[in-house]
């Protein structure tokens, strides 16, 4: 979380991808070898993995494009391109730019501890998605009841002449 927090304070856009595939694929690009989807799939979803396997940060921003997930990359710019792109993102992330110092880089980790950051990250967002939808329904109450809460003027007395 602490890492996550620190790179989006300084603008990294850091992704874990398995270790061995993204060698994978850098070979097979190498070898003008075909890229397909699901050799994409074994580069970015730790699900398939075994637990011990490395995945290693990569930092989108050497895409040059913002993408929403992997799908949409892969949509976009076909298993090839989206396994270029993360060629491209570890190239830049190894560039190290921002000139950060080792100990304040992300570090690779492990399959089984990716998909726990993964889950964390789900349940944080499903929170946030909670606490926005409790809010807009307090709205929605607070501008349906303005009429029922708000004072009615007193009545009018008949008049007695």
């Amino acid at each position: 979380m602490a890492e996550e927090a620190a790179a989006e304070m300084s603008g990294e856009d850091i992704f874990y991808v398995c270790k061995k595939a993204l060698e994978t694929v850098k070979e097979k690009l190498k070898k003008g070898e075909e890229i397909s989807e699901e050799t994409v799939n074994e580069l970015t979803f730790p699900e398939n993995l075994e637990d011990s396997e490395i995945m290693v940060p990569v930092d989108m921003r050497g895409v040059g494009e913002d993408f929403d997930d992997v799908e949409q990359m892969v949509e976009k710019l076909g298993a090839k391109g989206t396994a270029e792109a993360f060629v491209k993102a570890a190239e830049y992330f190894d560039a190290n730019k921002d000139k950060e110092s080792a100990e304040d880089r992300p570090k690779p980790m492990t399959a089984a501890e990716w998909r726990q950051v993964l889950q964390e990250d789900d349940m944080l967002e499903g929170e946030e998605e909670d606490l926005l939808e409790g809010e807009e329904e307090e709205l929605e109450v607070e501008e349906d009841g303005e009429g029922e809460d708000a004072e009615e003027p007193p009545s009018k007395k008949a008049k007695t002449d």
